[in-house]
């Protein structure tokens, strides 16, 4: 019997065209859905039937529960080497093999910056305003000379951080693990996490999530930033204490924020971030790029084919 492979979670209905799909048509029928059913047991019910379902990072929740009703399911492959969608315990527990890929590394660093910038300078409410027949509305702020403040300092903070350095900004970082040494082979200045938010003009968050890391940008750290400082997230949502974030932004205690996450996405149609004047935001596209998704389906298909052969590649969670 051929094995039933699905493709979901390809909001832009893209998947089919991204990549050649042709070496997995050897193994069973390929199929590309788009229909997402909101309530669970329709969900369990329409994945029923596969074999293997190849998924987009943290969009559709694999649970326990969901799990236990399917029934078929041998393998699942992931975009990205982290999916926190993913009950990777439960995977084990059920015999559920989960594969990853690797990443573009300059998709998120790339978004970052074209964040930070568009919110310096307020592109958003400035192009607003032509397009609705307006012209300038504000004065811009500058970089050069500014204090970009990183927290965390890997790769993805390291690419941001010559960004800074490119652009004439004086750069500071922290995080719980950063050392002296690593910082000094970017060329940046560590300092403690009270003084990474009090001298920070541009605050901007490179941390993976974690239970050390869950709101650690919390009503105290925002209150350690200086009116006119902006705050800059593409890393992960519940890292911010969402609530203080918006406390902070309605009573002026912060200047802006750009963010590309949220603590929970899609971000619901009434939540204040869609219409906040201060905020620009935009739906966790920091990895929706070209080369990100022609990296993700090339070795999601690698990486079935390596689990049928028996040799599999990119394990998670073993």
């Amino acid at each position: 019997m051929t094995m039933q492979i699905a493709v979901i979670d390809d909001w832009q209905r893209v998947a089919a065209k991204a990549v050649d799909w042709t070496p997995l048509r050897a193994l069973g029928t390929l199929h590309f859905l788009h229909d997402y059913p909101a309530d669970a047991a329709t969900l369990a019910q329409r994945l029923a039937p596969f074999d293997v379902i190849c998924v987009m990072r943290e969009r559709t929740v694999f649970d326990d529960a969901l799990l236990r009703r399917l029934p078929n399911l041998k393998l699942i492959a992931t975009g990205g080497m982290r999916n926190a969608a993913l009950d990777l315990a439960a995977c084990a527990r059920l015999n559920i093999h989960v594969v990853g890929t690797d990443s573009y590394k300059h998709a998120a660093p790339e978004l970052t910056w074209a964040l930070l910038m568009a919110l310096s300078r307020n592109l958003l409410g400035e192009a607003n305003s032509l397009r609705s027949g307006g012209w300038q509305i504000g004065i811009g702020s500058d970089l050069h000379g500014k204090t970009l403040a990183i927290l965390g300092l890997g790769s993805i903070g390291e690419k941001v951080a010559r960004f800074g350095q490119a652009f004439g900004m004086r750069v500071i970082a922290w995080s719980e693990n950063l050392t002296d040494e690593r910082a000094a082979a970017v060329g940046v200045t560590r300092v403690d996490k009270q003084t990474l938010f009090s001298e920070a003009d541009y605050l901007t968050i490179h941390l993976v999530l974690s239970e050390r890391s869950l709101g650690m940008v919390d009503a105290q750290a925002l209150a350690w930033m200086k009116p006119q400082a902006r705050l800059i997230n593409t890393a992960r949502g519940p890292i911010v204490d969402e609530a203080a974030l918006i406390d902070a932004l309605v009573n002026g205690r912060l200047a802006g924020a750009a963010l590309d996450v949220f603590a929970q996405e899609p971000l619901a149609a009434e939540h204040p971030l869609r219409s906040l004047p201060n905020v620009l935001a935009t739906p966790h596209i920091g990895y929706v790029t070209e080369n990100n998704y022609a990296m993700f389906y090339t070795q999601m298909i690698e990486s079935i084919l390596a689990w049928h052969a028996g040799q599999p590649i990119r394990l998670l969670g073993s």
